[in-house]
């Protein structure tokens, strides 16, 4: 019995010493640790740079664009009688798809997870419509002249959007490698846009009788090369490659209230480098 306890003690001695000649070793608690739950695991502060191509459609509402050249056709006209510069000419709403390509930049800041930004995003592409449309009325009486008249509006209207500027402000959450953000800011884009209107007026003595055709009057206008100002609003997600290389997705909403009433919808992919 004593040989036992001897050797049990001595056991236990030899265990002891050699628990003791190891380095403390962490107790394991899953596949993540305090920090890689508290903390992110990537920087995104700082300047950035990148390339991205979109995809989108362009809705334009024509309604209303060429009402003031028809109304200063018809200043003096006694077909005004027919309250024809108040017609809805049928210039309605058209929607077109398009492509683009482009380039971003911008400067981040972060706290903790959240970071906020502001940046430049471009993109060249061809985005718009064209709207044409033809009413015609005959006047149910005879006019102050003692004519009937047979009253036909030939109109059209187009715009083409060939590059988009946002300046913007962002915002987002860290998430690992992730970082998805929300924006908003102003939009500029430069536009070709094209209107015109023609008033053809034919006379006859009575309501059944064999109308002679008056000259047309003729409107038109053409801008080329013109400032369009509006506003536009969005999400999307940077996901870290290695190192400095990040890949963005983003869908982006852009309206111009110009003279040609038009909205954006583009989505778009991206790499950039963030330095």
């Amino acid at each position: 019995m004593r040989r036992l306890l001897l050797a049990a003690m001595m056991f236990g001695a030899v265990s002891g010493a050699r628990a003791a000649d190891l380095p403390d070793l962490p107790v394991l608690r899953g596949g993540f640790t305090d920090d890689s739950l508290s903390r992110s695991s990537t920087n995104w502060s700082g300047f950035y740079i990148g390339g991205q191509g979109g995809y989108g459609t362009s809705t334009e509402n024509f309604g209303g664009t060429n009402a003031n050249l028809l109304a200063g056709l018809l200043d003096h006209n006694v077909i005004q009688q027919m309250d024809v510069a108040n017609w809805n000419l049928g210039l309605g709403k058209v929607s077109q798809h398009g492509t683009g390509f482009g380039g971003f930049a911008g400067y981040n800041w972060q706290y903790d997870d959240v970071v906020v930004g502001a940046e430049m995003s471009y993109l060249h592409g061809t985005y718009g419509g064209t709207s044409i449309a033809t009413k015609e009325l005959v006047s149910g009486t005879a006019l102050t002249d003692s004519f009937f008249h047979d009253v036909r509006v030939d109109s059209s209207a187009s715009i083409q959007i060939t590059d988009m500027a946002t300046f913007r402000g962002r915002a987002g959450y860290a998430w690992g490698c992730l970082l998805p953000y929300i924006f908003g800011g102003v939009g500029f884009g430069n536009a070709n846009i094209s209107r015109s209107v023609t008033v053809h007026d034919a006379v006859s003595a009575t309501a059944l009788g064999t109308f002679i055709p008056l000259q047309p009057l003729t409107a038109t206008e053409e801008r080329h090369n013109n400032l369009i100002v509006g506003y536009s609003g969005g999400l999307g997600i940077d996901v870290s490659l290695t190192a400095g290389l990040f890949m963005r997705a983003e869908w982006e909403y852009a309206r111009y209230t110009t003279v040609v009433d038009t909205s954006v919808n583009t989505v778009r992919l991206g790499l950039g480098y963030k330095f």
